[in-house]
């Protein structure tokens, strides 16, 4: 008989079953714009067509960068799809036609994008999940302050407060790769016009490209991507049956209201839970005074507890 502490885990190998059913997601992580991601993203994509994979351009951001313009060339792209808003005609992906062309992989930038309304779905995260559930592979790019679970961390560094974020559970089974540049380096980027054209470089070298915010958004996305790093590294042992020291199964509770710092409080149980490799529980303490609360609280609690389920919070009800 195999011992029991020697057997593959049977949890671990079931994700990985469902895994392999789907497409693959493959993230070009960096600490802000200008590091490369999205010419990291297409240079990865001349290798695959090399390869022979089929492979299409869903939706690409150059920002007028003249080297990563350049990379296009000879990547087959699906035209953009036009949606007609409060009288003026957008450009948005065509999810419909790459799900009908169906490639192997298809890139899609800008993972945090809000779509224009009329679009199959109100965000790019949710284009993308579609795409990887067909089977889909999926190259995307994502800056570190659009992670749902440090929104408040870089809100506090930069002053900056980002409306579009994703969703952690979007990145769970992606691959992620950092496109990593020291900060001084970037700033050159920016005076060589090489992030924005010189209006813009201006104004973003006064704000949020200062030297402080990049060195932490830097040391940001590379402790997300350590941490990403060693629960894949978990999941592959444990599916393996490969022995390792696991961490004690602490639990984590944070207290959910409808107070606005309730929002810190869950990222900040998120970000602990998941550097403990803990479940986590998000409490709502349910008394008398909310039933005559305000329509404003309501909503505030409810996206509270929203945003907890969202982190992967298990939700518990206690009346007080």
């Amino acid at each position: 008989m195999v011992p029991l502490e020697s057997r593959a885990d049977p949890d671990a190998l079931l994700a990985k079953v469902r895994q392999s059913e789907r497409g693959k997601l493959t993230v070009f992580l960096g600490a802000s714009a200008g590091v490369g991601k999205t010419y990291a993203m297409l240079s990865a994509a001349k290798e695959r067509l090399l390869e022979g994979k089929p492979l299409l351009i869903g939706w690409i951001e150059t920002h007028g960068r003249v080297d990563t313009q350049g990379l296009l060339q000879g990547i087959p792209a699906v035209p953009p799809c036009p949606i007609v808003y409060q009288g003026r005609t957008f450009s948005e992906m065509n999810l419909s036609e790459i799900l009908h062309l169906h490639p192997q992989i298809v890139l899609v930038d800008e993972l945090a994008h809000t779509n224009i309304p009329g679009s199959l779905h109100s965000r790019r995260y949710q284009d993308v999940e579609e795409l990887l559930a067909a089977g889909i592979d999926v190259y995307t790019a994502l800056n570190i302050q659009h992670i749902e679970s440090l929104n408040d961390v870089v809100a506090q560094i930069t002053g900056v407060v980002m409306k579009e974020t994703v969703p952690d559970w979007v990145l769970q089974d992606s691959e992620i790769k950092l496109i990593d540049i020291p900060p001084e380096s970037l700033l050159q980027r920016l005076a060589e016009g090489k992030v924005y054209v010189p209006t813009q470089a201006q104004a973003a070298a006064a704000n949020f490209f200062r030297l402080g915010n990049l060195t932490a958004l830097r040391e940001l996305a590379l402790r997300y991507t350590t941490q990403h790093i060693d629960i894949d590294l978990e999941t592959y042992m444990r599916a393996h049956a490969i022995s390792g020291p696991w961490p004690a199964a602490e639990r984590i509770m944070v207290c959910v209201s409808e107070s606005p710092l309730s929002s810190q409080l869950i990222r900040a149980a998120y970000r602990l839970a998941a550097s403990l490799k803990s479940p986590w529980i998000a409490a709502y303490i349910e008394i008398p005074r909310l039933e005559v609360a305000g329509e404003k609280e309501k909503l505030a609690l409810a996206d509270n507890l929203r945003l907890a389920e969202e982190l992967g919070a298990e939700l518990v009800t206690v009346v007080g």
